[in-house]
């Protein structure tokens, strides 16, 4: 009787342990819900998608209705060519600014008002290439070398924040700067400053 009791209390808390082992794999399980990609989703209050794609189509859009480009365009008679260089993370947090510089691609060339050149590692794979055609390709189709179309203009700037903490409630704001240079000459065609994205974050207190 004594050995069959010993039996079951093993038995038991065997069980015991694969339950609790099972229960502890289900809850760090993650739950994924999809979302529409246009849907806001602030979680942490850091800058995240939607500020990105506020910030660029408001700064091209500033930039390529400016005064100032169109008074260019009428001068030169063509579209300004602009090559989107780099974002300075001038914040407290992680941002990759790449993100930026591609979204401003993207509204440049969404935009047709402007041309824009490539520039970075995709510039360096397209002068590779062409090297790579006139020892490798026909002559007939092997791409010239020296013919790059030239930017008019580069866009860069940089991002920074503002935080105030009071308690439990901090304010982020952050201030998106762009500005476009002339190459040949490094004069300032554009340049100007997104405040837009401001916000409000309370912690919650600790509960025991």
């Amino acid at each position: 009787m004594m050995k069959n009791s010993k039996v079951t209390g093993v038995l038991h808390f065997v069980f015991c342990v694969a339950a609790m082992a099972a229960l502890a794999a289900c809850s760090s399980n993650p739950k994924v819900k999809r979302v529409d990609a246009n849907t806001v989703t602030d979680l942490s209050g850091y800058w995240n998608n939607t500020d990105v794609t506020i910030v660029c189509n408001s700064l091209i859009a500033a930039c390529l209705n400016s005064p100032r480009v169109s008074q260019e365009i009428e001068r030169t008679g063509r579209l300004p060519v602009i090559l989107v260089g780099g974002f300075r993370n001038d914040s407290d947090e992680h941002i990759d600014t790449s993100i930026i510089s591609s979204t401003m691609e993207v509204a440049i060339f969404n935009s047709g008002k402007a041309d824009f050149v490539a520039g970075g590692s995709t510039r360096n794979e397209l002068r590779a290439e062409r090297q790579d055609q006139q020892s490798n390709a026909s002559e007939a189709t092997a791409k010239a070398l020296a013919n790059e179309t030239g930017a008019d203009f580069l866009l860069t700037g940089s991002v920074k924040t503002i935080v105030d903490r009071a308690g439990k409630t901090s304010t982020r704001t952050y201030y998106v700067t762009a500005e476009m240079s002339g190459i040949e000459t490094n004069t300032r065609l554009w340049m100007d400053q997104n405040a837009e994205i401001k916000k409000v974050i309370k912690t919650p207190g600790v509960k025991f």
